[in-house]
């Protein structure tokens, strides 16, 4: 169906990209030390349990909070992890993008949980 081949053709493209490029060159290197692999796995949960309290109407806990900041500070300090959470940022702000256009285009609604 030509639907799917555009769909793999950009899925092509985005592997192609700059940014996937580094963002991916970046997790091979931060990843294969199992300290920093476990401390940005640790992170992201965190993150994910004060996104889902926002997401609820509800503040996430103040000693999640607190321990998330600090453990990114400490991520802060490692130049690798550093420029992979970046990276990462910049991708996923690729792929944000591209879902916005899609979702324009189909008149989906992305502000739903706008206020």
């Amino acid at each position: 169906m030509y639907v799917y081949d555009k769909a793999n053709e950009l899925a092509k493209c985005i592997k192609e990209s700059s940014e996937f490029d580094e963002y991916k060159k970046l997790k091979d290197l931060v990843f294969a030390d199992d300290k920093n692999k476990g401390l940005i796995k640790e992170y992201k949960a965190m993150q994910l349990k004060a996104q889902t309290a926002y997401m609820t109407g509800t503040e996430p806990e103040s000693e999640l909070m607190e321990k998330m900041q600090k453990l990114g500070e400490v991520l802060q300090f490692n130049k690798d992890v550093s420029a992979f959470l970046l990276a990462e940022y910049k991708f996923n702000t690729l792929i944000g993008d591209i879902y916005k256009i899609i979702g324009d285009a189909c008149e989906i609604d992305l502000d739903l949980f706008k206020e």
